[in-house]
């Protein structure tokens, strides 16, 4: 498939040795649909004396999307919200004018050794609800719509396809499946959104008879594309593979991105960066830890662009 666009991840250590795989926002693209940001985590052993904690922090204008495959993670936010997600769960917190949550190891497995594994997305919010009041939202895995394809099983984890509807709440049209592919199996991926991107999770597959390898995002032709580009993509592999793909409508514009902060107005991500350092974002309930707000472009007031550090650039 020669229009393919291959984006690579490279590595971003949370703190605490927790490290990920960051594939969007990337030079070559800054988002597909609504989706602005791509972490993978895992498949990673988390033992009693790791400290892998995220501790309470802020966002604005955007919708943070967690799935796991393994593991558990403990979710708490400025609204109350506690809720621990398990694999097969989505937890869907958006952000709008202002949130602060933190993820935390589950205090059950506090003593124990276990995988962590999953993917923590995060969409751009239209402009016209950025500012909406921020809202949790989990939908537990036995509700989450399932289906096979030509044999192959698929979860729609979020938005709509083949004749399936997530119950997930979302603000803009959003797609993203979980897809599990039998070893020699084929997948036909039709154009279910204006973009859309495949992700390889535990192996390299093929689309359309060229390699995508293993822990690499393909973002396929647009719908501005043509027509006769966004046929259905015929999708195989060689064993057993995992895939996510992600997709949407365009933004309605393009977006600001600092430190934890997403928006269209650059002044609003400077008014966000004030908020957050004289603590009036917010506090998660029985929480007192306070991350201070780094350095960056935007903190002075200068210009962005697609060259600028990863965290500080425009989607």
């Amino acid at each position: 498939m020669s229009d393919l666009l291959t984006l690579h991840p490279h590595a971003k250590d949370l703190g605490g040795g927790f490290k990920v795989r960051r594939v969007l926002p990337a030079a070559q693209r800054r988002a597909v649909g609504p989706f602005v940001f791509f972490d993978h985590f895992g498949p990673a052993t988390e033992t009693p004396e790791d400290q892998h904690d995220v501790r309470p922090h802020p966002h604005i204008g955007l919708a943070t999307v967690t799935y796991l495959f393994e593991g558990a993670m403990m979710h708490r936010d400025s609204l109350g919200s506690v809720q621990e997600i398990r694999p097969g769960a989505v937890n869907w917190m958006t952000a709008g004018r202002g949130i602060v949550h933190s993820e935390r190891k589950p205090e059950a497995l506090k003593d124990q050794t276990y995988v962590n594994h999953g993917l923590q997305l995060w969409c751009a919010l239209p402009r016209a609800h950025e500012e909406v009041e921020p809202s949790f939202s989990h939908t537990g895995a036995a509700d989450i719509p399932a289906t096979e394809v030509e044999g192959v099983p698929v979860r729609v984890l979020v938005g709509e396809a083949f004749g399936l509807r997530s119950p997930v709440p979302t603000l803009m049209p959003t797609l993203y499946l979980d897809i599990a592919l039998p070893a020699g199996a084929a997948f036909s991926l039709p154009p279910l959104a204006p973009q859309m991107a495949v992700y390889a999770i535990d192996g390299e597959v093929r689309i359309d008879g060229e390699a995508l390898p293993m822990h690499t995002m393909g973002v396929l032709p647009d719908e501005e594309s043509g027509a006769d580009e966004r046929a259905a993509v015929r999708i195989t592999a060689d064993g057993a593979r995992r895939l996510v793909v992600v997709g949407g409508a365009p933004l309605d514009g393009p977006r600001f991105m600092s430190w934890n902060f997403v928006s269209s107005s650059r002044e609003r991500i400077l008014q966000a960066g004030a908020d957050w350092e004289a603590q009036r974002m917010g506090h998660v309930p029985g929480e007192t830890e306070f991350i201070p707000l780094p350095d960056h472009p935007f903190k002075t007031q200068s210009s962005t662009s697609a060259a600028e550090p990863e965290g500080n650039s425009k989607a």
